[in-house]
């Protein structure tokens, strides 16, 4: 009878515990996509309610000469090239799969991507996002895309 109770035991802990892990992974994932909401918009509000004050952001790419790059920006140059989005173009990030993972109050999220502008493929790569919880709200901390236009799924259907 002692086994049957522990086992019980163990099964609904582990239930909450797996419930908790998804109630926190949709929050994460409705972080990341207010964060392209705003983007898409070009509302750059939108996109500063969920970044962290000291939020870092980079990107990496081959040049035309073939070689590696690493770009560095700013949240201040981020928002405002946001901010500057020309009302007649448009920006879609097709985020074609989620990978979470949560640690206490880190996340990591991968998230392979197709963008397009003005309904054009542009293209390809993926996002690596670091959450913090912030006392009971989740702030982007850092952001690095890796970008590329070849070697794309998108590019395979033309």
């Amino acid at each position: 009878m002692q086994k049957i109770i522990t086992m019980l035991i163990v099964v609904v802990l582990s239930t909450v515990v797996n419930a908790q892990e998804k109630q926190e992974e949709k929050v994460i994932k409705q972080t990341i996509e207010t964060f392209f909401e705003g983007l898409h918009k070009g509302d750059s509000a939108i996109v500063n309610s969920v970044l962290h004050k000291e939020l870092k952001l980079q990107t990496t790419f081959t040049n035309k000469q073939g070689k590696k790059q690493l770009k560095t920006e700013t949240k201040e140059q981020l928002l405002t090239n946001i901010a500057s989005k020309k009302p007649e173009h448009t920006y879609l990030e097709k985020l074609l799969s989620w990978d979470i993972k949560i640690d206490g109050n880190l996340a990591s999220v991968w998230t392979p991507y197709e963008f397009y502008f003005n309904d054009n493929f542009s293209h390809c790569g993926a996002n690596s996002f670091q959450l913090f919880n912030n006392n009971g709200k989740w702030e982007i901390i850092y952001l690095v895309d890796m970008r590329r236009r070849s070697s794309c799924k998108a590019l395979e259907n033309k």
